[in-house]
């Protein structure tokens, strides 16, 4: 028998079955350094390179994102479970970490698995979430093993 589609606790469980990477997206603002923790990143075209991501509507930080001209996208390595903790708690996540601003004045995370620095590009409504689409401008990629969310627990 399939699930009511109303029963959201349900609706988390059955999504919480399909693995996704962690990422970490910046961005510059008038306060100071923005990031947010998201499992909902992935590639949307090759050419032109471009990626997408969401965030809840009702986030505190979606509104710097919803303003910024770019952001970074920060894949993390298994290693970095506590820096994913850090970015889903009030504060803003930057306090001991390895990070500088690039030429763009998006907070960049030294040593992540890969990054991505995106121009925006579009977005668009997506229920109580808004889906950010970026410009892939550079990218850097290293070796390792990713974090890992699933059924609502980090793996490594």
């Amino acid at each position: 028998m399939l699930a009511d589609v109303t029963d959201i606790s349900i609706y988390k469980e059955a999504l919480s079955q399909f693995a996704t990477g962690v990422t970490i997206v910046t961005c510059g603002s008038e306060q100071g350094p923005v990031g947010i923790t998201v499992n909902s990143f992935t590639s949307v075209s090759l050419n032109p390179p471009l990626v997408l991501w969401s965030a809840a509507k009702d986030s505190k930080r979606h509104d710097y994102f919803a303003n910024s001209n770019h952001f970074a996208i920060h894949v993390l390595k298994k290693q970095q479970i506590d820096l994913c903790s850090a970015f889903v708690k009030p504060t803003q996540g930057f306090e001991e970490i390895d990070w500088e601003y690039n030429s763009d004045g998006v907070p960049i995370i030294n040593d992540c698995l890969a990054l991505f620095e995106c121009s925006f590009y579009s977005k668009h409504e997506g229920g109580d979430h808004t889906i950010f689409v970026g410009h892939v401008n550079s990218f850097n990629v290293s070796k390792g093993d990713p974090l890992i969310f699933l059924q609502g627990q980090y793996s490594t």
